[in-house]
């Protein structure tokens, strides 16, 4: 799914320049269940940036699904980031006007799909989360958690191969953040989307298959988790 080759991105501070990752390179295979982990400032978030096609790279390059994609125009990204990647951020991102079910069916509409299919597939994710009974909630009247895996279920609606989310637990409760995670390990097994996440919990490597974790922007180790 994905070969990164010694990626390098350096931000240029004025007289500082910071290098927030330095030569990683790791491969990402169809269906995996990936953490990237590391204390706060790693470049946990900057490479996940990088594979979501959300920032280029300083050097180095990046292959998703054999296709070069580091050097493409900005209008091949979007397409691919549209079509073919999903994303759950910390803080939501929900539009407070709009309901649960109404969140997630509107990144369809850019889709050019009927109004009828993508509403339909979006109250399937809905139910697919557990929010079945909630899709006429708007967010104030759903927990935290619920808000998180309405995200989630957006995340789905244009059929991604890869969901890339960054830090999803980073704003829940204990209790939640079980939640949050069983369902993204259960959609990575029953719908075969390949997950990568970033974490700064060591507990959460327990729902991983593979774990990267970083250190001052380089790879520390890589590891095989049996679950």
């Amino acid at each position: 799914m994905y070969d990164i080759r010694q990626l390098t991105k350096i931000y240029d501070m004025g007289k500082v320049k910071v290098k927030a990752l330095d030569g990683v390179s790791f491969t990402v295979s169809d269906g995996d269940m990936v953490a990237i982990m590391g204390r706060s400032g790693s470049g946990k978030s900057t490479l996940l940036r990088q594979m979501g096609l959300l920032d280029r790279p300083t050097s180095g390059s990046i292959l998703f699904a054999n296709q070069e994609v580091t050097h493409i125009s900005e209008g091949a990204r979007a397409r691919l980031r549209l079509k073919q990647l999903g994303y759950v951020f910390q803080e939501y991102a929900l539009l407070g006007e709009l309901t649960a079910h109404q969140n997630v069916y509107l990144p369809g509409m850019m889709l050019s799909e009927s109004a009828v299919d993508y509403r339909k597939r979006a109250r399937e994710l809905l139910e697919l989360v557990g929010l079945g009974e909630r899709i006429n909630h708007y967010p104030k009247e759903l927990s935290g958690g619920e808000q998180q895996r309405v995200a989630i279920a957006r995340a789905l609606i244009n059929n991604p191969r890869v969901v890339l989310a960054d830090e999803p637990c980073a704003n829940l409760d204990t209790i939640s953040s079980k939640v949050v995670m069983e369902t993204l390990v259960r959609l990575n097994r029953e719908l075969g989307v390949t997950i990568i996440f970033v974490s700064h919990d060591p507990e959460d490597k327990k729902y991983a298959r593979s774990v990267i974790v970083l250190s001052d922007g380089r790879i520390l180790q890589k590891e095989e988790v049996n679950r």
